[in-house]
């Protein structure tokens, strides 16, 4: 059968061939384009500046990026047309609407400010055209890119290098900082200086004095300008400059004179930012000799790949060739940030070109006129390649590796790197050094294995504060008139007209001296005002710290700075004591009440115990019960003196016995002790009761006038009658006189003035803490914190003691304080133990006496019972029998009178007690042998 098509499947071919015929003719066509694109030129708008060295590296730079690329492509070209940035950012507009409608370029690099950039993203943004700044920014906000789209940022923000210079100055403790920087509309806007406030403030640091020098193009002498603002630095305390920007000219003037007044001398710090520390390998010597000893924060760059190596020869010759007037033709990161930013133009431009031409055959055949203007911004945002100057890779319209800084040492005729400084590690000695993948970092900077050359040729770390020589002491106010001369005192001597300054806060300063480890020149001032006047003039710098007992406040504190206590302090009120007079009952007073009754209590319990055992075995405790109980009373009450001389028949007696004379021996003891210690010691008694006595009766107190003490007794105690009393003897004397009745005297002069009066005064009332004494200097003074050290030292070592001891003799050499009363009595809760113990001995002991009786009881009944009436008839003798027991054994018959039958045989016999107890007993018609059968019989 022969093969035939059906109509549909013919169609069906056709349809097939014509779809193959029209992408045959679209892909022909965009082929065509896409070649027509390759054959296209894309410009380039540079603005720089052209005069200055970063200008000229970022030219080169630009023009070897552009070379490569159009020696490598043949369909496609770069042109570039540069033009000088003005020094007005306003003229920015006029040069970028000149280079995007005069020159039509599809891309704007450079700028020299971060304001021009934003004027420039302002301008080129109805034409779509992006603009790639090579300038660092502040820390953007989130809205940056809304508002500028087509601004890319090819230098990280200025967050990081800010969060650097923190960390440098918290590695060192520095506290106060000058920041020098040149003004200029690219800083305002920044906002460096609150960034650099803000991050020094999380370190505890912050700016003392903040130097804006002008544009230094704008200065008429730029030399002694500077020199003249530089003096002015010597006013200030702090010794740490950071020079957060400057253009190199200022700052070659800047290092210059500030080495030449001294401000590069010992314990001084410069910091420098990278708007200098980058161009230390190309700028003039003269810089470099300037800032010996200073500290660098470069941007780090790998150089040791062959890319680089190959750039770098490049470079200096293409350098040299086109400026051979520079001196220097080394390259720093503006050149290699400059020749990315072109190599990711080109990487966006092959990207964007082919996507044109696509895009172009599409708008052709359907007649859409639509194009995406943003296509080259996308590509260019999309960049992801590794740079001369690292990573590449946009995120938010910035870059998103974060900056690694390369810390150097200004040495000789370069510098030397101390290691590196990240916000993912912190400080390292290497940043290619890892562990585990993560790369090892310290705190510190002080913990770098390579050493600071620091100016001056200082062996230890700057205290970044002026510090005193022998040409300008340290000025330390003491007190002139101190009440309590021990602890400072100023003696005159007129034949030599000088001044010798003694005491215990003097002899601590000296010691703490010796202990800081570095010289520390100073002089001695002696101050007659108050101690409040003494820091005010530390506070407002007449003086440079003030020694001696000076107490820490906090209102004090908020404006000077407080070393380490080295001796504690506190306030209360000192009162007359009397004696008090020798009481009757004082014997009563070693046991407390409670005491007492549970001895007399446990010791009539023994003396029950010990006759219950005693009495049916042992003579002497037998008879009327009168007997038994003196018998068993004098012998427990004998006990406590001297040996009794009754004879103990029972063996649980005498366990019992043995464990109250234990008893006694304790309780005797420790009676005689405290009796003795309470006739002995004399018993103070304060005149005063107390706070409340003082308030209820309006009496006067005395203070002494010199120290806060009176404030603090008028608006925080509030007494309202206080006298202030001018010298520790006149304490003594106001008091005799009854012109005060108390006096409120801080701990230290408390026990200074009870050395003396021991036996006269004590110590009464509430103790109002405070923070101790200690010395004053200035705010932030970093002598402050050594002092402290020294202080710290002294303690541990035990030469603060010795010096307390010495000055105030041994500890506790007089003490005068009335315990509570209560507490000096001895008390149940110190014995119940062994009142226990005796007890429960004596219990058991009863507890197995008692038994046995009953058993033996018991027992005999049972072997006498013969039949039941003799059981029955004998209950009444046994219980006769056990009466008499309990009575002394007095037969009843002799308590009362009674008769009962007794038969013998036929005979019955009756017996009867007399009316009378002094009758006799008579029995005449009984036999006296039968007498023992008829007690038997009844027992």
């Amino acid at each position: 059968m022969p093969f035939r098509l059906s109509g549909s499947k013919a169609g069906s071919k056709v349809s097939s061939l014509s779809s193959l015929v029209l992408a045959s003719f679209v892909f022909t066509f965009c082929l065509s384009l896409a070649v027509q694109a390759d054959n296209s030129v894309t410009n380039i708008g540079a603005i720089i500046d052209v005069d200055s060295r970063v200008g000229k590296e970022q030219k080169i730079a630009m023009i070897m990026a552009l070379q490569n690329f159009n020696n490598n492509s043949s369909n496609h070209r770069l042109n570039i047309y540069f033009r000088n940035a003005s020094k007005d950012p306003v003229q920015a507009i006029s040069t970028v609407k000149e280079l995007i409608g005069g020159n039509q370029v599809q891309v704007i690099i450079g700028t020299r400010t971060w304001e021009e950039a934003a004027l420039a993203s302002d301008v080129g943004k109805p034409a779509q055209v992006p603009v790639l700044t090579l300038v660092a920014a502040s820390s953007t906000q989130p809205s940056t890119q809304n508002r500028w789209p087509f601004l890319v940022e090819m230098a990280t923000d200025s967050q990081e290098q800010i969060n650097c210079i923190a960390a440098i100055v918290n590695s060192y403790h520095w506290r106060k900082v000058i920041v020098i920087h040149e003004d200029s509309s690219y800083f305002a806007d920044s906002g460096l200086l609150p960034m650099l406030s803000e991050a020094l403030q999380n370190v505890g640091a912050a700016i003392e004095y903040d130097l804006i020098l002008p544009p230094f193009s704008s200065l008429s002498d730029p030399e002694g300008f500077v020199r003249r603002e530089a003096a002015e630095l010597l006013r200030k305390q702090s010794r740490v400059f950071i020079v957060l920007q400057s253009s190199l000219p200022l700052a070659t003037h800047l290092l210059r004179e500030a080495k030449q007044i001294g401000l590069m001398g010992r314990d001084s710090v410069w910091i420098l930012t990278d708007s200098i520390s980058d161009f230390l390998d190309s700028v003039d010597p003269n810089l470099v000799s300037s800032a010996q000893g200073a500290i660098g924060i470069k941007s780090y760059y790998s150089e040791n790949n062959r890319h680089f190596l190959d750039f770098k020869d490049q470079f200096r010759k293409n350098f040299r060739l086109e400026y051979p007037d520079e001196d220097n033709w080394g390259l720093g990161i503006h050149a290699l940030k400059a020749y990315d930013s072109i190599t990711a133009i080109t990487e966006a431009v092959k990207t964007y070109d082919s996507i044109t031409a696509i895009a172009e055959a599409v708008k052709e055949l359907s007649g859409n006129n639509n194009s995406n203007p943003k296509l080259l911004l996308n590509e260019i945002l999309s960049s992801n390649f590794t740079g001369l100057s690292g990573e590449i890779c946009f995120h938010s319209g910035k870059l998103k590796q974060k900056s690694i800084f390369k810390i150097i040492n200004i040495v000789g005729r370069s510098y030397k790197e101390l290691g590196f400084w990240s916000s993912q590690f912190n400080f390292s000695e290497s940043h290619v050094e890892k562990k585990g993948g993560v790369v090892i970092g310290v705190d510190s900077m002080n913990e770098l294995r390579s050493l600071v050359n620091w100016p001056g040729e200082l062996d230890r770390g700057p205290k970044g504060w002026e510090m005193p020589t022998d040409v300008a002491p340290l000025r330390i106010g003491v007190p002139g008139n101190n009440s309590f001369p021990v602890f400072v005192k100023v003696k005159h001597v007129q034949k030599t007209n000088e001044k010798i300054y003694d005491g215990f806060c003097i002899d601590i300063f000296e010691e703490v001296i010796k202990v800081l480890g570095y010289p520390l020149p100073y002089e001695f001032v002696p101050f007659n005002g108050s101690y409040s006047e003494l820091v005010e003039n530390v506070a407002n710098k007449s003086f440079d710290a003030a020694v001696g007992d000076i107490t820490i406040l906090a209102d004090r504190s908020r404006t000077v700075e407080f070393t380490q206590p080295f001796m504690e302090s506190g306030l209360s009120m000192l009162v007359p004591v009397k004696t008090e007079p020798q009481m009757e009952w004082i014997f009563t007073k070693p046991f407390t009440r409670n005491m007492w009754t549970v001895t007399l209590a446990i010791l009539f319990y023994t003396m029950f115990v010990i006759w219950f055992m005693e009495h049916q075995s042992n003579p002497e405790f037998k008879g009327p019960r009168r007997d038994q109980l003196a018998t068993a009373m004098w012998f427990t009450f004998s006990s406590l003196f001297f040996a009794h001389r009754e004879e103990i028949k029972s063996n649980y007696t005498k366990i019992v016995v043995v464990v109250w004379l234990f008893v006694v021996l304790i309780l005797i003891s420790s009676y005689e002790a405290n009796l003795a210690s309470m006739l002995t010691v004399p018993r103070l008694e304060a005149s005063v009761t107390g706070l409340d006595w003082i308030m209820k009766t309006n009496a006067t107190v005395g203070c002494d006038g010199d120290s806060f003490v009176e404030d603090y007794l008028r608006n925080v105690i509030d007494l309202p009658n206080i006298k202030t009393i001018s010298s520790q003897d006149r304490y003594s004397e106001e008091f005799k006189n009854g012109n005060i009745s108390a006096a409120y005297l801080e701990l230290p002069y408390q026990n200074v003035f009870l050395k003396d009066h021991c036996k006269e005064y004590t110590v009464t009332g509430p103790t109002y803490s405070f923070g101790g004494l200690g010395f004053v200097f200035q705010k932030n003074s970093p002598i402050a914190r050594d002092v402290s050290d020294a202080l710290l030292t002294l303690m541990e070592d035990g030469k603060l003691n010795r010096l307390k001891e010495k000055w105030f003799g041994p500890p506790d050499s007089c003490s005068n304080s009335d315990a509570n009363s209560e507490t000096e009595r001895l008390s149940f809760r110190s014995f119940w133990g062994l009142y226990l113990v005796s007890a429960a001995i004596s219990t058991l002991c009863f507890l197995i006496s008692a038994l046995q009786l009953l058993k033996k009881k018991l027992k005999f009944c049972e072997e006498h019972a013969r039949d039941v009436t003799q059981i029955v008839e004998g209950v009444p003798n046994t219980t006769n029998r056990l009466e008499q027991y309990f009575h002394g054994g007095r037969p009843k018959s002799l308590r009362r009178r009674s008769t009962f039958n007794f038969s013998k045989g036929a005979e019955t016999i009756e017996l009867g007690s007399p009316p009378d107890a002094s009758q006799i007993f008579r029995a005449s018609s009984l036999q006296k042998s039968e007498l023992p059968e008829i007690i038997e019989h009844n027992t």
